[in-house]
Parts: C-alpha cells; sequence; structure tokens
C-alpha cells in the first residue's frame, strides 16, 4: 500500500490512460510510453513503460540506477541484451509473445525489435523508473577525459561521437547518416588495430565491432 496516501481523497487516481503519457516518439511505429507514480500516485514500488518497436529498431543501450526490468514480449519479437557485470559477456535472449527476460537492477541492456509490430511491455520495482542512457554518457563525458582515460585521440573521439544525439531512447535515428558514421568510425578501428592498443590477454582482444544504427 502507497504510504501517505489518503484514499478518501478526490484526487485520488485508480486508473490510466498510457496513450496519453508519451517518454519519447521517434515515429508512428516507434514510439515509449510511461507510467509511474507521477501518472498515477496510487502507484507502490511499481512502474512500467509501453514500448512499441518496428524491425530492427532498439531501445538504445541503458541501465537503470534504481528498479530491476522484467521485460514481457506482448505481441511481435525481439531480443534482450544484458551484460552481465560478473561475467563481462554480453547475453542475447530472443522473446516472443508470453516470454519475459529479466533484467537485475543496474545492468547494461538493450532491447531491439526482430519483427515489425512489436510491443514490449518494460515493468519496474520501483514507483517511478530512473534511467541513465548511453547517448548521455557518450555526449555528456568530456572528450578530453575519455580521450586521457582510454589513451584515444581526442579529436578522433570526437568525430566518432559527433552523430550521436542525448536521450536517443530508439535508434537508429530517422535522419541517421550511416555513410558519416562509418568513415569515422573506421579511423578509430584502424587506430585500434595498431600494436600498441592490442592487449597482452588474448581475451581482451576484439574479435569483432557492432554498430547499431
Amino acid at each position: 500500500m502507497a504510504l501517505n496516501m489518503d484514499y478518501t481523497s478526490p484526487s485520488t487516481q485508480f486508473t490510466f490512460d498510457l496513450n496519453k503519457s508519451p517518454l519519447f516518439i521517434k515515429d508512428s511505429r516507434n514510439y515509449i510510453n510511461l507510467l509511474g507514480k507521477g501518472q498515477l500516485n496510487t502507484l507502490d514500488n511499481v512502474s512500467l513503460l509501453d514500448i512499441f518497436l518496428s524491425a530492427s529498431n532498439v531501445v538504445e543501450p541503458h541501465y537503470h540506477q534504481n528498479a530491476a526490468e522484467l521485460v514481457y514480449c506482448i505481441s511481435g519479437a525481439a531480443t534482450v541484451s544484458i551484460l552481465n557485470p560478473f561475467t563481462k559477456e554480453v547475453l542475447n535472449f530472443p522473446i516472443t509473445p508470453g516470454q519475459v527476460a529479466n533484467v537485475p537492477q543496474g545492468w547494461w541492456h538493450y532491447e531491439m525489435a526482430t519483427v515489425d509490430n512489436t510491443h514490449l511491455l518494460a515493468i519496474f520495482n520501483a514507483s517511478t523508473p530512473e534511467v541513465i542512457l548511453g547517448s548521455d554518457i557518450l555526449k555528456f563525458t568530456p572528450a578530453n577525459v575519455m580521450a586521457h582515460t582510454y589513451c584515444l585521440d581526442e579529436n578522433q573521439w570526437k568525430q566518432v561521437i559527433s552523430p550521436v544525439k542525448p536521450s536517443t531512447y530508439i535508434g537508429p535515428y530517422r535522419d541517421c547518416n550511416r555513410e558519416h558514421k562509418t568513415i569515422a568510425q573506421q579511423n578509430v578501428f584502424q587506430q585500434y588495430q595498431q600494436p600498441q592498443y592490442i592487449q597482452q590477454s588474448p581475451s581482451y582482444v576484439p574479435q569483432h565491432w557492432h554498430y547499431w544504427g
């Protein structure tokens, strides 16, 4: 039961229309609706995101610092990918209607639709889901800090992340310029093929690179 809630008050809410609470809209087939305590004041340690995706659209890499997430597939199909912080493995879980994937609190993850008309329900054990988005980390961490920390060329790093938009939520962008990104990414890829960037342990040598969007 929600604490400090006066259930006799005229302002007490027991129902809500998620269609009136958009969190993010990319287009008519890719959008996210939000239900939290700000929308329904009787909620207690539960909230959700209503997610609609077309094929190959991805809810960008992110983590929820205040809640675990249960991803339920209502229609379509998606792959929920989770980085296990203990094993350093990316775990990929395909889900179809009626199936779920569970993401522990604070774990880095993302969801990609594998068919059109995919509908996911993300359920959280918090009255409002908080999130740290990959696009915000890339865009707001000072380039000189990234370059110094990871032994990068600062100008090349700036070039690579220049197309990144804060709070992407659903990628790729509608105005995605793949040619521009491919050139920039190839420059960095070639940089890391130089001997000084190859770690001694084979487990740390990148076998391939993936770019979403």
